[in-house]
């Protein structure tokens, strides 16, 4: 404890990283008021006792509404969040493998990571162009007739209007906690909408336990299990093997270079909590199909978050984008050439290619058992419903929540104790450096 208060004495002594704190903080709570803010046009008070409060206790509908902090089902000006921006992201990423003019953005450094922003606000904005109408189709569904003050063509366009506008704002938001804030500004937005379902999850969780024969004994057991996810969920996000590395000795003058040894540490999920991210975006994309008579049997089986053929698909597209991720993030070709360049080699390894094929094959080896266990991660919240835990609790014991949170909160921790020791002051950890998701 006399650590902590120390550990807090010292941020506030910085005076940037003060400023930035505050600033992302001010900046969290515009998010959180506009969730609440419901769509011009709609009477607030019908939506508190509506068929959309029950649609959103659960189910995908209920994953939707977490993601959003509450907005999707508060009818709210941010009820989209920032998902149509993760599923633009995914895409852009995608046409990066397989469209040249992508791949050389993604290689140009700073300006092409610029056009590459921008490509990804168009996209989102068309995302959002299908996603708005979608959604206005739900309300009219869910929400009794007298709810909407306003009817007709004229509502529809200035309602989808205001929700791009909603999740444009959000980016916006993001953005500037990014680049003036404790930075990961979507992440952040994503965390902070999480964790402001936790409480009242929790509180429902404890009341249905306390009414039930199960008890307080069955809710002990649920905390105890979610502890274990826990710290899984960190060992995944913290694990690394280690690739020791000689440097040939190199004298020059009367120095002398090389001749230690290294370690190159390759994580055990190098690419974190994207691939649970990306995969949940494409889980979703079968909702913009279920107001169609043709497709929306399919859409039905993909929005049952119980259902068989969902976490399939589901853990499938965790594991391969997991694969895919790790190849964005690790380059064994750049690694290898690095080495070469450096006078450093693999004992046992011949520099060049062979190193490259022996740190791709180390990085599929040590990916494989991230992945199925990213995959099981990414489906315990479907396990946690069937062995009886309400639909809004079940949703924090999976990837889909706790990893996103384990993995913010240690990056934005990561960020701050770099402050600290710039400024030449005790980290937050007492054992060395904390260790991030980057």
């Amino acid at each position: 404890m006399k650590r902590l208060i120390e550990t807090i004495r010292n941020i506030f002594k910085i005076e940037d990283l003060k400023k930035r704190l505050i600033y992302t903080f001010l900046l969290i709570l515009v998010y959180r008021l506009g969730s609440f803010i419901v769509m011009p046009g709609i009477n607030p008070l019908s939506i508190a006792d509506s068929d959309l409060k029950a649609q959103t206790s659960g189910g995908l509908m209920g994953l939707l509404d977490m993601f959003s902090g509450g907005a999707f089902g508060n009818a709210s000006i941010f009820a989209l969040g920032v998902m149509p921006y993760i599923s633009a992201s995914i895409v852009l990423q995608l046409l990066g493998i397989m469209i040249p003019y992508f791949q050389k953005l993604q290689k140009e450094g700073e300006s092409g990571r610029r056009k590459m922003n921008q490509w990804t606000r168009y996209l989102t904005i068309v995302i959002l162009a299908l996603q708005g109408p979608a959604y206005l189709t739900n309300l009219h569904l869910q929400l009794p007739s007298d709810a909407f003050l306003l009817h007709g063509f004229a509502f529809n366009l200035f309602a989808t209007l205001v929700l791009i506008g909603g999740t444009m704002f959000i980016m916006w938001l993001g953005e500037r906690i990014t680049d003036r804030g404790i930075g990961n500004g979507i992440s952040i937005i994503i965390m902070v909408g999480i964790i402001a379902r936790l409480p009242h999850s929790f509180m429902t969780e404890l009341n249905t336990r306390i009414h039930s024969s199960s008890g307080i004994l069955m809710l002990l057991v649920e905390l105890i299990f979610l502890f274990l996810v826990f710290a899984g969920t960190i060992a995944l996000v913290q694990g690394t093997r280690k690739i020791p590395v000689q440097y040939t000795k190199r004298v020059y003058g009367n120095r002398q270079y090389g001749g230690n040894t290294s370690f190159i540490p390759l994580k055990i999920n190098a690419a974190n909590v994207m691939p649970i991210i990306f995969a949940q975006a494409l889980m979703m994309f079968p909702l913009l199909f279920a107001q169609f008579d043709a497709t929306r049997g399919i859409a039905g089986v993909f929005s049952n978050i119980q259902g068989f053929w969902y976490n399939f698909v589901f853990a499938f597209l965790i594991i391969i984008f997991t694969y895919f991720y790790t190849t964005v993030v690790i380059n064994p070709t750049a690694m290898a050439d690095e080495m070469k360049r450096s006078g450093g080699f693999i004992p046992g390894v011949q520099p060049g290619r062979k190193t490259a094929d022996f740190i791709d094959t180390i990085m599929s080896r040590i990916t494989l058992p991230g992945s199925i266990f990213l995959a099981l991660v990414g489906i315990m919240p479907a396990l946690a419903m069937i062995c009886g835990v309400t639909n809004q609790f079940a949703q924090f014991f999976g990837g889909t929540s706790l990893l996103i949170v384990v993995g913010v909160v240690l990056d934005t921790l990561q960020q701050i104790e770099t402050y600290l020791i710039n400024r030449n002051y005790d980290g937050i950890s007492s054992t060395g450096r904390l260790v991030g998701r980057r």
